[in-house]
Parts: C-alpha cells; sequence; structure tokens
C-alpha cells in the first residue's frame, strides 16, 4: 500500500528524510579587516593613547590621565571588540562546515 500525500497523490521519489537540504555555503560576516569595526576600535585606541600623552600634569604636580589608566581603557576596547567579532561569528557558518555540504540526516538503519 502507498501512503498518500495530503493532497491525495501518492508519494514519488526520495522522502525528506534522505533527501540532501541545499544550503548556503557562504561566510554571514566579512573578515575583520573590511569592517568598520575594526577601524572604530583603531581609531579609539589611538586616541586613548594620544589623549594620555597630550594631557598634562595637574597644578598639583599628578598626572591627571596615567599610562596605566591609558593602558586600562585600550584593555577594555580590546576586549569589547573581541567580544563585539565573537558574538557578530557566533552564528556564521564557515565554508568549512561539513554538515552544510552532505545530507546529515540519513535514517538509523537496523541490522
Amino acid at each position: 500500500m502507498t501512503a498518500a500525500s495530503s493532497a491525495g497523490y501518492p508519494e514519488t521519489g526520495p522522502s525528506q528524510a534522505t533527501a540532501p537540504v541545499a544550503r548556503p555555503t557562504g561566510v554571514e560576516t566579512k573578515p575583520a579587516f573590511k569592517t568598520t569595526e575594526l577601524f572604530v576600535y583603531v581609531a579609539s585606541v589611538i586616541a586613548v593613547l594620544i589623549a594620555s600623552a597630550v594631557v598634562g600634569d595637574g597644578d598639583d604636580g599628578s598626572d591627571r590621565f596615567a599610562a596605566d589608566r591609558a593602558w586600562l581603557y585600550v584593555t577594555l576596547l580590546t576586549m569589547g571588540y573581541l567580544i563585539s567579532r565573537g558574538l557578530a561569528k557566533s552564528g556564521a557558518r564557515s565554508v568549512s562546515d561539513t554538515t552544510l555540504h552532505q545530507g546529515s540526516h540519513q535514517p538509523h538503519q537496523r541490522g
């Protein structure tokens, strides 16, 4: 007996479980050097370091924007940049992902 589809016609051809699924093979995100995130990050780091060098001593002789604080800000900027790139790449599929090119949903055979 043949199984009927919802329209009343018998099903022919491979079942949906064994048919390979066509999926996009491209990568969703751009390489890091092509993003504006990188340019904003580099500009911010340069701005922090220049500001630390330009801002001079206060009236009492203390440095108002010391080098250790500047490097702390550079570290925080770096962490933010790395997290943003990680989030951008977390949903991206790589071309080397083997599940994109092969039908991985094959029925289990008993035997």
